[in-house]
């Protein structure tokens, strides 16, 4: 009886094993499990400040982070995201005649299931995204900022000699020189070069070949102003405008050169008393005016990351 009894129950626990298997595979075979045909074909992701509009979730990142994607979505939903990658502005000159700050470099890319107004600047497409954790670098001024294999370059420096000429130095955009004489030159932008370009160069001598000036620093959208007249300083370039945040935003702009007023780029900073650029805009600084104080600091930098996730 012993022997007939442990047979009825090793064949009850075959069956019931069996049974668990065969509901296991249904699970899998119907999509319910971890990664089967269930899971949902739009981009779900963290990190981040978070907001909605309409269908699209938008992360926005002001300091280092993590974009972490739990779920890569399907060519049905969503697979790719759309960035804007904003480096830090470069710094204005210390003295009246100095340069104006390059505006940090500018990285747009939109993705083909997006419907905001991009800049002029995007690159066409967005970036695919697998399940993984994308660390964020979000540029102070005057440092780069990163998203995946996307950099952005610092905006340049605005040249500075109180004695003499001072170059302005390259970047994602360049920054003024200051100009004494003959002498001083402009820094590159889009250094090193991408394409689409990521910055403009700071502006150049437009006018008599004697004065002493500052030219300003190049924006996203154009180049930096150039002297125009005796003893005058030159604005910034402009920055450039997009909606990827749900509205309307111009970033990038480049800080003003000095001698007498000028104005900056959108974003950038003004030359009296050296006006910083704008926060998360990446604004060049602008150079200590006429009427003293120090130089401005170049503007934080910014990311921003969106998708369809509905």
């Amino acid at each position: 009886m012993r022997e007939i009894k442990n047979k009825l129950t090793s064949s009850k626990s075959t069956k019931n094993l069996q049974t668990r298997k065969a509901k296991s595979f249904g699970y899998q075979i119907l999509g319910f499990g971890s990664g089967g045909a269930g899971a949902s074909p739009f981009i779900c992701a963290s990190g981040g400040t978070v907001t909605t509009s309409g269908n699209f979730r938008i992360h926005t990142f002001t300091g280092p982070g993590t974009f972490t994607v739990n779920n890569a979505g399907k060519p049905g939903g969503s697979t790719t995201v759309s960035y804007m990658v904003i480096a830090g502005g470069g710094s204005g000159a210390g003295n009246s005649k100095g340069g104006g700050g390059g505006a940090g470099g500018y990285r747009e890319g939109k993705a083909s299931s997006d419907c905001y107004s991009a800049s002029p600047l995007n690159a066409g497409s967005g970036r695919p995204v697998t399940v993984t954790g994308f660390p964020i670098t979000v540029g102070g001024g005057g440092a780069n900022s990163v998203f995946s294999d996307i950099t952005s370059t610092r905006g340049g420096a605005g040249g500075s000699n109180p004695s003499g000429a001072g170059n302005g130095q390259p970047g994602g955009s360049g920054g003024g020189f200051n100009k004494v004489g003959s002498a001083g030159s402009a820094g590159n932008g889009n250094d090193p070069p991408v394409s689409p370009n990521q910055g403009n160069p700071g502006g150049t001598a437009t006018g008599p070949p004697a004065p002493n000036f500052g030219s300003g620093g190049g924006g996203a959208q154009s180049a930096g102003g150039g002297h125009t007249g005796f003893s005058s300083g030159a604005g910034g370039g402009n920055g450039t405008t997009s909606s990827i945040t749900a509205s309307p935003v111009t970033r990038g702009g480049g800080g003003a050169g000095s001698f007498s007023g000028s104005p900056a780029g959108p974003g950038g900073g003004g030359p009296t008393n050296g006006g910083s650029g704008t926060a998360n805009t990446g604004g060049g600084g602008g150079s200590r005016g006429q009427s003293g104080g120090g130089p401005g600091g170049g503007g934080s930098g910014i990311v921003v990351i969106r998708y369809k996730f509905q």
